[in-house]
This record gives structure tokens, C-alpha cells and sequence, in this order.
């Protein structure tokens, strides 16, 4: 295990830690066009039972490393393996599908082995770490703002062994202004973090032109996607899919909502800490 450094003149201390880097896969999304938003539900079985045995047994040292540390701090609400296993893990490896397919029908026909990927606001590292568990060839950077679940995700990558992950400690706001993270992924992921004008600041300043944003909503998200429209224009995207997906638990209903980024972000965004929450576009 190494660290790195990027120097950026942020006012929030930022610091970069590097575990070295390392391969693995499906879905029916539909598409919607401008203006319109259509939804198909679709169902699916269990995600974690196409998992090999390894990263199984990677799944199951994360789910019990989180229980044991959320007894100490506030990771989750949920208190039970199964639950965890229903709601958060299924629930995260459910947006596979939606990301593989879309990369490869509008932006690399030929691989979506071998992404960079973000996930912005990981907090107990939802879905980011599952994400870089299933799919060994990603390059997976959690951003988190949080010191103390900074130090979980840490402790826990290590302990599972992974090495295709990047931790990065700091605020969205700041990082998607330096040199080394702006426009530096083909992907960004959010879940449960904000709604879509603020996400869409967040995420999009930190996705290369040609590539994705998917954000992981609930069952029924086509309002709150219809009020970011003309933010996500402005950040340079464009709503591309809408992918609703079933998983076992009455919890994972999700909606994956997949935006492809047409344009370089201005340059002004993302704006200061807390301007997008407070001031939505």
C-alpha cells in the first residue's frame, strides 16, 4: 500500500490515498429522448449470485466490517446482515447493467472493462466499493468529505484486500475544481445523496467529455430528472436513460438515471462549498 499526493489550493485539507490497481460484467435499459420520459420496469434476480466465490467472500468481510464499525459510528441505519445484504448490496450492484450498457452503446463500443469511475460522496462506500469488487478491471475512487469514514473505508479496503481502489478525502465542491480530478472520469456514480440539480454540480464537473453520470434514485424519480434538465444542459449533459431496476428487497427498487456528458463543464462550476445545495441551478 502506497499514498500520493495531488496539491490542489483548496481551503479543506485534501489527502489522496492509493491502493494499487488490478478484471469482470448485464442489463435492458431503455432510452428517453428530449423532453420525454418513459419508464419500463424490469426485473431481475439476485446480482450477488452471479458474483464468483472470491468476491463473495469479499462481500461478506465488507458487510461484516461495516456492522462491526457502525456500532462505533453512524454508517448505516440498517442493523442486520440480511438487511444489509437486500438494501445496500444488491441495491448497489443493480446499477452494473445500466453503466456497462450505456458505455458501450454511446460511448466505447468495444469495452467497459477497464473504467475510471467515481463515486462522489461514498460515505460507508455505497455503491463504490461494491462496484470495485464485482468489477476488478474498474479504477474506483470513493470521495468522501468525512475524516472518520475516510479512515472506515480504509481500514476496510485493506482488509478485503482490494486493489483498485483510490480514496479521496474532500468536498465535491473543491475537488471538481482541481487540475488532477476535473473531467478526469468516464463515470460518476451518487447514491442517496442529493437531489439531481445539486448531484449534477457535483458529479459532472468530475466526468471527461463523452463520458457518464448515473445518479441512483427511487421508484419514481421523473419529476425531480425533469427539474434538472436545464442543469444538466448547463454542465454540459444530457439526460440519456432512465433504467428502473427490481431487486429481491422491497428496499432496492431504484431508478438508475443515466446522463451523458456532451461538453467541457464551465468553468465557474461547481461553485463554492454548500452554493449548490443552498442555490440549485
Amino acid at each position: 500500500m502506497f499514498v500520493s499526493r495531488c496539491v490542489v489550493t483548496f481551503s479543506l485539507g485534501t489527502f489522496i490515498k492509493h491502493l494499487p490497481i488490478s478484471k469482470r460484467t448485464t442489463f435492458c435499459p431503455y432510452r428517453i429522448r428530449p423532453k420525454t420520459i418513459t419508464t419500463t420496469r424490469i426485473l431481475c434476480s439476485s446480482y450477488f449470485e452471479t458474483l464468483d466465490s472470491h468476491q463473495k467472500e469479499q462481500i461478506h468481510l465488507y458487510v461484516d466490517t461495516l456492522l462491526e464499525w457502525n456500532q462505533r459510528m453512524n454508517l448505516t441505519a440498517v442493523k442486520e446482515v440480511n438487511e444489509v445484504m437486500e438494501r445496500h448490496i444488491e441495491d448497489s450492484l443493480a446499477i452494473i447493467p445500466p453503466i456497462r450498457n450505456s458505455y458501450l452503446s454511446h460511448c466505447s463500443p468495444s469495452s467497459s472493462n477497464n473504467l475510471s469511475l467515481v463515486d462522489v460522496g461514498s460515505g460507508a462506500g455505497l455503491p463504490g466499493l461494491v462496484l470495485a469488487i464485482a468489477c476488478p478491471g474498474w479504477e474506483v475512487t470513493l470521495m468522501e468529505s468525512m475524516n472518520k469514514r475516510c479512515l472506515f473505508l480504509e481500514h476496510v479496503v485493506s482488509h478485503i484486500g482490494l486493489s483498485n481502489v483510490q480514496i479521496v478525502r474532500g468536498r465535491a465542491e473543491n475537488l471538481g475544481q482541481a487540475l488532477c480530478f476535473r473531467e478526469k472520469f468516464d463515470v460518476a456514480v451518487a447514491r442517496a445523496v442529493a437531489e439531481m440539480r445539486v448531484l449534477a454540480e457535483y458529479c459532472l464537473p468530475l466526468v471527461c467529455v463523452g463520458g457518464l453520470f448515473v445518479a441512483a434514485k427511487g421508484h419514481d424519480p421523473e419529476v425531480e430528472v425533469r427539474n434538472a434538465e436545464k442543469a444538466i444542459q448547463i454542465l454540459g449533459a444530457s439526460v440519456l436513460q432512465l433504467c428502473p431496476v427490481e431487486s429481491h428487497s422491497p428496499y432496492g427498487q431504484r431508478t438508475a438515471i443515466v446522463c451523458l456528458k456532451t461538453s467541457p463543464t464551465p468553468r465557474k462550476y461547481p461553485r463554492d462549498p454548500g452554493t449548490p445545495e443552498k442555490t440549485p441551478l
